[in-house]
């Protein structure tokens, strides 16, 4: 407990100083992360207040349980959503994720300690816009996307914010285990794995923790992750689609029109999928295809399929799959390790 008390201590004065870095990237990530954590009310000061919107309250009652439901599953939960921020808008951050001309791989970005990752955050979407429009003038492909919640990987207590508040309970449910499963287990520099492990956890998490509640709504969110996971399936195929025509032919408007070719037909496909908790037509729309946009698909959907073997070769028991996550994480090659035993990893 004391070195993690020290270890908040010195990223809290990292910050302190990073802040008084003005106009620096790193700067702007300190000045942005202060200004969420003096945000904080006290989860229990907040379900204390008389006037809190009823529906607020189910909410912040709601990632209380699902706090507790993650650790009896194995997961760290300390001090993580035990605190609510009223957050404008309908984001934290605002990523953004490049791939070089004919990638459909996310370039990435390398940090301290965490290493590398497809994407790069931004509190400002005024700065997301500029590195976005900069990335672009040099001829990179470029996705910019809001995200609602992000994890400090267990350095300090993330908060509840409103934006992650404005979706389905089930949602919010398998974003806060998501989060959760970073801050129990972070592999540097291996990002599908982290964002492959911690989305399966999540869908997983949220479908037996509505089960232990309601079976009603434990088929709902089943249903939920069922479509999300034949959507993902068919990005995948694009962009597998997409790198195969980027390594088979050199670029040329001929390869130009094929790509476009291979869009429409994953709108259509898309369109025909037999989704119950999506309008499918109305999606294949509004999809965005782009190569980054599918390159950070990638990083989160990528490992599904294996993530599936492991969880059937435990006969399905969550808590074991998240404890054999725990011990590979240890180990000198975490993937592999957690991976052994599994045909096509």
């Amino acid at each position: 407990m004391q070195r993690k008390s020290s270890r908040v201590l010195l990223l809290l004065g990292a910050l302190l100083v990073l802040a008084a870095c003005e106009g620096c990237y790193y700067g702007h990530l300190a000045v942005g992360q202060t200004r969420l954590l003096m945000a904080r009310e006290p989860m229990d000061e907040a379900l204390a207040r008389p006037d809190l919107d009823p529906k607020l309250r189910g909410q912040l009652a709601l990632v209380g349980e699902a706090r507790k439901f993650a650790a009896e599953l194995g997961l760290e939960v300390g001090k993580q959503y035990t605190s609510y921020v009223d957050w404008p808008g309908d984001r934290v951050i605002t990523t953004v994720v490049a791939t070089e001309p004919g990638s459909a791989e996310a370039a990435g970005f390398r940090f301290p300690i965490i290493g590398e990752v497809p994407y790069k955050g931004f509190f400002d979407q005024e700065r997301a816009k500029r590195e976005a429009d900069s990335l672009r003038a040099e001829g990179m492909d470029v996705c910019v996307a809001a995200v609602p919640a992000y994890s400090t990987l267990g350095w300090l207590a993330d908060p509840v914010t409103t934006p992650m508040l404005q979706s389905s309970d089930g949602r919010l449910v398998q974003t806060v285990i998501h989060e959760l499963v970073h801050a129990t287990v972070f592999v540097k520099s291996l990002p599908d794995f982290n964002e492959g492990v911690a989305s399966f956890i999540g869908e997983e998490a949220s479908v037996r923790f509505f089960g232990s509640r309601d079976a009603g709504e434990a088929a709902r969110q089943r249903a939920r992750v069922d479509d999300d996971r034949a959507v993902a399936a068919t990005l995948l195929r694009t962009r597998e689609r997409i790198a195969r025509l980027y390594a088979d032919e050199p670029a040329s408007p001929e390869r130009d029109a094929r790509r476009l070719a291979i869009d429409e037909e994953a709108r259509a496909e898309l369109a025909s999928l037999p989704l119950t908790t999506h309008d499918a037509p109305r999606l294949a729309e509004r999809v965005r295809l782009n190569d980054a946009c599918l390159a950070l698909r990638g990083a989160y959907r990528s490992e599904t399929a294996v993530l599936d073997a492991v969880l059937d070769d435990l006969d399905g028991d969550l808590r074991a799959f998240i404890e054999r996550l725990r011990e590979a994480a240890q180990s000198d090659d975490p993937r592999a390790a957690f991976l052994a035993g599994i045909p096509g990893p």
